[in-house]
């Protein structure tokens, strides 16, 4: 029985949900005359740009049709699930029908694999380039690369998206060979090298030929599934750490595991996926990304796994109390990013404002210094904070995030003397500057 459009695309942009790569563009194309539409450089997927519009993008499949069996995916070949296949043609049409109607501003693109990874990834060649060429779309498309495909249709595929991206999938080969037998290391990380390679390529052309074809100017992400397998938090911050290096992705994406596959090699059918970790993952990330850490300050084999109760950064502050308190008004801007309250245009402002005259606290405070958690690890000109009496139990009040986030696994909230010694370490120092104060409980602010 053929199926309609509109089914269709339910099936297929159900099927789409797990893939959690959208975000900002990267591109900011704008509108030419005889083309349709532009790309923004902000957010996708029901994000906001700078200017306070809405950008969304359709995210769907060309079908969840998969040869493969991979047995952490909805879409493996085992799985008694209704199938449907766009042509190039009808997604093209449909992705248009919806940008003249304002639905949307761009289009995510991914696939099962259908045939052979070669037929698919032509397929998704001719798709874009009807839109491309035949519509002059000029919007945002962001590509998933098949991995196994010829190097040509890869390349083919790069010269008409703005962003491509391979999905890892799993964080170690072990599992990879355990949980998705028709894939391997080096047919995931061969595509990732050759688009890697084509971006720097591409780079150099432009800098010579102005109007030389531009190769996924956005760059090239990817994604991981985090809770199918075994590894730990160490193993996964490495391994992104790696590929930031020896790929320049834009992002590592994590998406954590949904059960959705009865199999011994997997957690149980209604599990809970573990969104905290996601989101501790998020927040080594942006560590990694953009404050200047690296994984093995994070995380080491001592403490392969993240806090629940607090973020990655206050968990090294709290490991390496003998670097702190530091001066607002001389520290350098490397540390100042590694103070818990500092983000990364709060120190730029207080490197900026100091140069003008000494900071005090309130001064801070008017920078957007999230002083609940900095006043503990900072002083002004040499002075703490007017009047702050500093404990043990008062800095990890402080620093432990508030309990609903917690409850996303269950973690419930403990006194800081309940804790493990051998989960904290405050420092090598007993008498560091920040702990000698001993204050009844009753008189602790946090």
């Amino acid at each position: 029985m053929s199926l309609t459009t509109l089914e269709k695309l339910t099936i297929l942009t159900d099927a789409a949900k797990y893939d959690a790569a959208c975000t900002s563009s990267g591109v900011d194309r704008p509108n030419v005359p005889g083309q349709l539409g532009n790309a923004v450089s902000y957010g996708l997927c029901h994000s906001f740009a700078a200017d306070g519009r809405c950008i969304s993008l359709l995210k769907v499949l060309l079908t969840n049709s998969c040869i493969y069996n991979c047995k952490y995916c909805v879409n493996r070949s085992s799985n008694d699930t209704p199938r449907a296949a766009f042509s190039p043609r009808e997604l093209a049409d449909l992705t248009i029908a919806f940008y003249r109607r304002n639905y949307i501003e761009g289009l995510f693109l991914s696939s099962g694999v259908l045939r052979s990874p070669d037929y698919t990834c032509e397929q998704l060649i001719e798709t874009l380039r009807i839109l491309r060429q035949k519509y002059r779309f000029g919007g945002y498309i962001h590509v998933k690369a098949i991995p196994g495909a010829d190097s040509a249709l890869i390349s083919r595929l790069g010269l008409l998206a703005d962003r491509m991206s391979v999905n890892i999938e799993l964080p170690s080969e072990t599992g990879l060979k355990q949980l998705a037998p028709n894939k391997t290391k080096s047919s995931i990380l061969k595509p990732m090298g050759l688009i890697s390679g084509k971006i720097r390529e591409n780079k150099h052309d432009l800098a010579l030929y102005k109007h030389a074809p531009v190769f996924a100017p956005a760059g090239q992400s990817t994604q991981m599934i985090v809770g199918a397998t075994p590894d730990s938090d160490l193993q996964i911050l490495r391994l992104t750490e790696g590929l930031y290096k020896k790929y320049r992705l834009k992002r590592v994406f994590y998406s954590a595991y949904v059960p959705v596959s009865d199999s011994a090699l997997l957690p149980p059918v209604g599990t809970k996926p573990p969104l905290l970790r996601e989101h501790r993952l998020y927040q080594a990330d942006w560590l990694l990304r953009f404050y200047g850490f690296s994984a093995s300050e994070i995380l080491d084999e001592n403490t392969p796994s993240f806090d629940p109760l607090m973020d990655p950064k206050c968990c090294w502050a709290l490991r390496h109390m003998e670097q702190f308190p530091i001066d607002v008004n001389r520290a350098e801007y490397a540390m100042l990013l590694r103070v818990p309250g500092i983000g990364i245009k709060s120190a730029k402002r207080i490197v900026t404002a100091r140069r003008e005259g000494s900071l005090t606290f309130e001064g801070l405070r008017r920078l957007g210094v999230v002083l609940k958690r900095a006043q503990y690890f900072v002083t002004c000109s040499g002075k703490m904070m007017p009047g702050l009496r500093v404990t043990q139990e008062g800095v990890f009040r402080a620093l432990t995030e508030p309990s609903p986030r917690r409850q996303l696994e269950g973690a419930e909230q403990l006194s800081f003397f309940d804790t493990p010694s051998s989960r904290l370490s405050w420092g090598d120092s007993p008498t560091s500057p920040l702990l000698t104060e001993t204050i009844p409980k009753g008189e602790i602010s946090a």
